[in-house]
């Protein structure tokens, strides 16, 4: 039905006949000439019809936006001076000769080029949406991306194989999906978290190589990078340690942005212990780009007046820390308390700061009503600790170690990207990829007093550190490591546990018991003991890829029919409820809403 894409019509296609289809982006009336800018998926090209070609005319003159048409027409260049360089065929135009409407479309509800689109009115007309020229390049682009992991993936040996949709529920972490079963009554599948159990299994099997991009499941709350479905490029190997993993795959990401979009990632990325990562940003995926860093100042508060201060350094698990903004002191009152109710959201209970007018003077030359509080020794060491200048700013954070790694952290991206920090300098480079290793294997649930796996039960201490799991599991690491780009964590992975009595050992302090642990994961320890090969695997984040390439703000935009925040299809009303047959063949009785209390 067509020669080429509209998009694609170019001048070395001058003085051709070309059949075009697709939809009427925009119809002109010049007062007796009609201009038509078709769209396909490629792009747009500029048609004119001519009122001397009576029967083609008079179709134009019906023809509305979003028609789907067909066009013949010859390729002609453009009249000097109205080219278009945005625009692959903006040297030329078709002079048409044939117009036939494919299909009328009623009229849309809002015009494809509006940039003022409410999220609900997209994602209710998604189709429409999907339209955009915007929309059809991040489509187009994780397209190209898909492609690009696999034939890297390809050529090294990787094998695509598919793992169940429907498992066993093995709750770690997230909340699972549950899918009733109607032919084992009272029993239920889960849609897998990841295919993480699968893909060891397809390991100890003597794959040796694997991969997928598959769908993910987890029913949690939903934020701009977070979905109930997101997309993983799942991969594992055999018989080769983490540094050759890690290796592997930091290849693979520079190929996928170098040929995708054309970004030069380092040809060697920063490797940088996690523990390092929480002493210098207080995050394990921090945003390299932003130059501050944080000064540890807890031993140095111990003594101080300042309640708040002294409270917090003298703590079991307490923090304190100073932010050096270069620059700051420019800072009106009004831009500090409006960053002191955004560090609010992450538990802090304050945000202390001191303006350094002139640090020669010492407490004479520092601003801040916080000054009288602290003696000359502990001034003294915050100023040579941050390398504070004249003019500078530092902000404190002082509390339990998470809540002021949360707060100081999410202010230093803050600032980091503000107008003032642009225009200070606080940020520099594009693109900043990061490997953080060494993370630890567990982490203390005080809510359930124990400890839990910080990935999952099935990663590998570091050699000789499972000793250390049975009276000491804080002080285990793992042989885990993340890949993490402009504060964005890109994938995480890990070597895996392949002998048993490891295993058990990860269980035992997890006080996961006997019992528990063969109810749950019977079917990875039997495996294991079968010959189970050396293996470690890496996943990366597909939407979270392409929406970085795209600079979007939300993966919702990178995914062709997401769900809300709240979990819903716009489009097609999902989730709903079901008739009273279809729960009874489930063997499933839904039970009235409690009442909701005074």
């Amino acid at each position: 039905m067509r020669t080429c894409y509209a998009g694609q019509v170019a001048a070395d296609r001058l003085d051709q006949v070309v059949t075009l289809n697709g939809w009427v982006h925009r119809r002109r009336d010049h007062g007796g000439v009609i201009f038509i800018d078709l769209r396909d998926r490629e792009g747009l090209a500029q048609v004119v019809c001519d009122p001397d070609r009576a029967e083609m005319f008079a179709v134009a003159e019906r023809i509305r936006n979003e028609f789907c048409v067909k066009i013949v027409g010859k390729v002609r260049r453009r009249p000097a001076g109205t080219e278009n360089p945005n625009l692959k065929s903006g040297e030329i135009e078709i002079l048409c000769h044939e117009l036939v409407i494919l299909n009328p479309s009623v009229t849309p509800p809002f015009q494809l080029d509006d940039e003022n689109l409410s999220e609900t009115t997209r994602l209710t007309h998604r189709v429409l949406d999907l339209r955009r020229p915007a929309m059809q390049k991040n489509l187009m682009l994780r397209y190209r991306v898909a492609m690009e992991v696999r034939q890297y993936l390809d050529s090294l040996g990787f094998v695509d194989i598919e793992t169940p949709m429907l498992t066993k529920s093995t709750p770690e972490g997230a909340r699972d999906y549950l899918v009733p079963s109607r032919v084992n009554a009272g029993q239920f599948f889960a849609l897998p978290q990841s295919p993480q159990l699968f893909k060891q299994l397809l390991m100890v099997a003597g794959f040796d190589r694997y991969y997928q991009i598959t769908k993910c499941f987890r029913d949690e709350d939903l934020r701009a990078d977070r979905q109930p479905e997101f997309t993983q490029i799942d991969c594992e190997t055999s018989f080769l340690d983490e540094v050759e993993i890690r290796a592997i795959f930091e290849q693979m990401i520079r190929n996928v942005f170098h040929n995708a979009i054309g970004v030069d990632l380092p040809n060697q990325f920063p490797i940088m212990p996690y523990s390092e990562a929480m002493r210098l940003y207080g995050s394990d995926k921090p945003d390299l780009r932003v130059k501050m860093q944080f000064t540890d100042l807890t031993e140095v508060m111990k003594t101080v007046d300042f309640k708040v201060f002294a409270g917090a350094a003298n703590m079991d698990g307490g923090r304190v820390v100073g932010l050096r903004v270069p620059g700051g002191a420019e800072m009106t009152r009004s831009e500090i308390d409006a960053y002191t109710q955004f560090v609010s959201i992450y538990g802090a209970k304050g945000l202390a700061y001191i303006k350094v007018n002139d640090a020669a003077k010492g407490r004479e030359g520092l601003q801040s009503p916080i000054v009288k509080n602290i003696h000359d020794n502990a001034l003294d060491a915050i100023l040579s600790r941050t390398g504070a200048l004249n003019g500078d700013l530092i902000f404190f954070g002082a509390d339990k170690e998470k809540v002021v790694n949360d707060a100081i952290g999410a202010l230093r991206n803050r600032i980091g990207h503000s107008e003032f920090g642009r225009k200070a300098g606080l940020v520099e480079g594009q693109w900043r990829p990061l490997w953080v290793i060494d993370f630890p294997m567990f982490e203390y649930d005080e809510e359930n007093a124990r400890w839990s796996a910080v990935h999952h039960p099935f990663t590998s201490p570091k050699d000789g550190h499972e000793d250390y799991m049975a009276n000491d599991p804080g002080r285990c690491l793992a042989k885990a490591y993340d890949l993490v780009l402009n504060g964005w964590e890109l994938g995480g992975g890990s070597v895996r546990i392949h002998r048993e009595e490891v295993q058990s050992k990860v269980f035992r302090a997890l006080k996961i018991g006997p019992e528990e642990a063969r109810a749950k994961f019977g079917f990875l320890l039997d495996a294991l003991q079968y010959g189970a090969p050396p293996h470690g695997g890496i996943a990366f984040g597909l939407d979270r890829i392409v929406t970085m390439m795209t600079g979007a703000e939300s993966i919702r935009d990178v995914i062709a029919f997401p769900k809300t925040q709240r979990a819903q299809c716009l489009l097609t009303q999902a989730p709903s409820s079901v008739d009273e047959k279809q729960l009874k063949e489930l063997h499933i009785r839904l039970r009235a809403p409690e009442p909701a209390k005074a």
